[in-house]
């Protein structure tokens, strides 16, 4: 799907989609339960459905109609001996379920579409080595088997708090008691509580120690009604288009989440200021908005995107290719990214949004300002389908070619 959009201006008031980072941990949560869960306020995009349907393929029984889903919880007494998982190109929905799948079957393969089976996978390897089980990287799948085994599991802070939550999820599950032990600073640590949250409101107690957590086995997941709260991530790039020259009002907010992106609202401010410097350590999904909202206004310098080459595409060379039809040159360093002050210029080629999700919705928003073509604009779908149907409400014009 290619979309034109044209210079136009965003007004109005619009509903944030529901928070991908909490719907997983949700239904996977639920999957875990004895019982029948509901969870409302679900979204039905591309990265959650891939996360209910492998949860359907570990035996736990997810029904969504429209924004609620009911799950009951997975029989492991009964379930499969072997699964497959296709896991599409959602990175939370692999990481979070590979410890799981130990629990689960003898014998388990992983796929995926996109760059997902290119996304590192060392920690899990190099962890689950000495804990009765393996886990090997083939062509294009992983496949696990074992048994995974309670015990103190050590890893880096400074790696994907993807991992981190996998082990979460499954080690109170085990017999014995556990302990993740962290050997640097965490970074990403509202990840993570988002995670502890979750498990809260299931009835999981985690206990945080000097370095890590300490995890006590045996315990038991309890069937709940929950509300899935809205995301900051996505809002983002809603918020942005004030900074576009728009009045967008963002509903259906929580302002105590757990969510580390909710400080978007404050670098939206430093922006509209002057050139800041911002660090994006602990909300590396914000990368790409934040390129767009600084060369619309002052500039800035961007800190702590190491990860940014990690994600759906390479996320500071995509924003770096992509912006150069607008004039804008960044500079890329190992672990920062200069955007300049600069005039936009209306791209005189269509832009790629590299099959992610983040890209099209930034380039959409710089679109608003000079007008532009974005190629394979679809990818939206992975987080927010319905992103342009939203900025259309707003006043956003555009056609699909």
């Amino acid at each position: 799907m290619n979309i034109k959009i044209f210079p136009s201006v965003a007004k109005g008031s619009v509903k944030a989609p529901a928070s991908k980072s909490y719907a997983h941990r949700l239904l996977i949560a639920a999957a875990l339960s004895s019982g029948e869960s509901k969870i409302e306020n679900l979204d039905t995009n591309d990265d959650i459905l891939a996360t209910a349907t492998c949860l359907r393929e570990m035996g736990a029984k997810v029904e969504i109609n429209g924004t609620t889903a009911a799950v009951t919880g997975i029989d492991f007494k009964n379930a499969k001996k072997s699964i497959s998982l296709f896991c599409n190109e959602s990175g939370s929905t692999l990481r979070f379920l590979i410890p799981l799948s130990f629990l689960v079957s003898n014998y388990t393969v992983f796929s995926g579409a996109g760059r997902l089976m290119e996304r590192p996978q060392t920690v899990y390897e190099d962890l689950l080595s000495g804990k009765g089980c393996s886990l090997i990287k083939k062509e294009n799948t992983l496949v696990s088997k074992g048994e995974l085994k309670s015990g103190v599991y050590e890893l880096r802070g400074d790696v994907s708090s993807q991992f981190i939550t996998g082990l979460m999820l499954t080690l109170p599950l085990l017999n014995g008691d556990s302990e993740i032990r962290l050997s640097t600073p965490l970074k990403s640590a509202p990840y993570i509580d988002i995670t502890t949250d979750v498990l809260s409101q299931f009835g999981v107690d985690i206990e945080a120690t000097e370095n890590g957590w300490y995890i006590k086995g045996s315990q038991r997941y309890i069937a709940q009604r929950v509300v899935c709260e809205g995301d900051w991530s996505n809002a983002a790039f809603l918020d942005a288009f004030n900074l576009a020259g728009g009045t967008v009002s963002v509903e259906g907010l929580n302002a105590e989440s757990s969510q580390g992106d909710r400080i978007y609202t404050k670098y939206f401010e430093e922006l509209q200021k002057g050139s800041p410097t911002l660090d994006i350590s602990d909300c590396v999904d914000l990368g790409p908005v934040l390129m767009a909202c600084a060369s619309l206004k002052n500039g800035a310098v961007l800190t702590g995107t190491n990860r940014l080459k990690i994600k759906e595409s390479d996320r500071g060379d995509a924003m770096k290719q992509e912006l150069m039809k607008f004039g804008i040159v960044l500079e890329i360093g190992d672990d920062f990214i200069k955007i300049p002050a600069g005039e936009l210029k209306s791209p005189c080629e269509a832009l790629d949004c590299h099959n992610d999700h983040r890209i099209a919705m930034s380039l959409a928003i710089m679109c608003s300002v000079t007008g532009g073509t974005l190629n394979n604009a679809q990818c939206v779908n992975k987080s927010y389908p319905d992103f342009f149907e939203d900025i259309k409400s707003l006043g956003i014009t555009y056609k699909k070619d």
